[in-house]
């Protein structure tokens, strides 16, 4: 799909939001050089599918700009939504031909992306690459295993808490900024999407997102625009103030 011409990229690497968190962060100029050989934008409309859980994937890279979903249909055709992919996340598996869920862009989304067998020969070439590709790798561990706690263990509060914890400092981190003080986002989930990740009903995370507004934890704009006065309460809120978060 060609890319949207109103879409702005950066004509350079030392441009890019991304920059300092992506698969691509610790590299040189040669070997920058060396990925723009294999390198090539898409974008995606918002709702659009990027990949099927199942198709063969001929392709891996980083988002640049928006959020999409991961999302597994079980046997009986039910959906669940097990993940989310934010600014810098890696889309797809070297090694690995088919990918495992489906991904479906929340937003518009933009994609810098990698023909995937010569990126898995970059890999192999360049250890700076493939050192910071297992780091990105640790962290989502580390995130899965944070989520298991959000789910399992934290009250409707504290899981609406931490799912807009995650996304004001992982949107903070893109603009190379701290979450510290006041953060503001745009939400890129529904409230019936963000039912369906948690576990909780629609009128749960309705009640639960008016309480946060009404105690001044969070603040809400036109369009689904989430403001965060004191990022340290919401991370109070959250009953977790992890490093994990970060990720």
């Amino acid at each position: 799909m060609p890319l949207d011409p109103m879409t702005e990229i950066p004509p350079e690497c030392d441009g890019c939001p991304i920059r300092h968190r992506a698969v691509c962060a610790r590299c040189n100029a040669a070997e920058l050089e060396e990925l723009d050989r294999i390198k090539y934008y898409r974008s995606f409309q918002a709702g659009q599918t990027v990949i099927w859980s199942g198709d063969r994937m001929d392709f891996v890279g980083s988002v640049v700009s928006g959020i999409a979903t991961l999302t597994q249909t079980m046997e009986d055709g039910r959906t669940q939504m097990v993940g989310l992919l934010l600014p810098s996340d890696f889309v797809g598996r070297p090694g690995r031909n088919e990918a495992a869920y489906d991904v479906i862009a929340t937003t518009d989304l933009v994609m810098c992306c990698f023909r995937k067998r010569p990126f898995e020969q970059v890999i192999q070439d360049t250890p700076r690459i493939s050192q910071r590709l297992l780091e990105m790798t640790l962290d989502e561990l580390d995130a899965a295993r944070e989520w298991m706690l959000v789910l399992g263990r934290k009250t409707a509060r504290e899981k609406i808490a931490s799912l807009l914890a995650i996304i004001a400092r992982r949107s903070a981190l893109a603009s190379s900024t701290g979450p510290f003080g006041m953060v503001d986002f745009d939400l890129p989930l529904t409230r019936e999407a963000m039912s369906d990740y948690l576990g909780l009903t629609l009128e749960t995370v309705s009640r639960q997102i008016s309480a946060l507004k009404r105690d001044g934890v969070i603040e809400l704009g036109s369009k689904r625009h989430v403001v965060v006065p004191d990022f340290a309460r919401l991370l109070a809120e959250a009953g977790d103030d992890s490093e994990v978060l970060a990720h």
